[in-house]
């Protein structure tokens, strides 16, 4: 069978054909004089076509759907990272202060963090250094 066969298509469209036949069915019991068209229509409507759409979407909006949340992961990953490195710098900074490094060993474990940092957080922390000695 083809990727393109009738059922391959039917299942890609299948949220607008339930709700053509769902049209098609009320429109037929409202011509011919049945007093249930308008129950069916809000079922059809609010019942069958999310239904259907929940069962057989778009599988781009699909994807989509997925490719966003990925993207919100990473840039969640991406800013805790960033605050694990200030947290980082911090506590170097602390235990120099406090004197349990000596110039060497700070200045060495320094150049390791800063090694880590992408150009744009040694971007924002050289602002952040500038606007502090203001």
């Amino acid at each position: 069978m083809t990727t393109a066969g009738p059922l391959y298509r039917a299942s890609e469209n299948a949220t607008e054909i339930v709700s053509t036949l769902i049209t098609g069915i009320w429109l037929a019991a409202l011509f011919t004089g049945q007093d249930w068209w308008l129950a069916f229509m809000l079922f059809g409507y609010i019942v069958l076509v999310p239904l259907t759409s929940l069962l057989f979407g778009d599988r781009d909006e699909v994807t989509d759907w997925w490719d966003a949340q990925r993207d919100e992961s990473v840039d969640s990953t991406h800013e805790r990272d960033a605050e694990a490195d200030d947290d980082a710098l911090s506590t170097l900074r602390d235990r120099y202060a406090r004197g349990e490094l000596t110039d060497e060993q700070f200045e060495r474990k320094l150049e390791t963090l800063l090694e880590t940092e992408t150009l744009e957080d040694l971007e924002d922390r050289e602002q952040t250094l500038l606007s502090e000695r203001e």
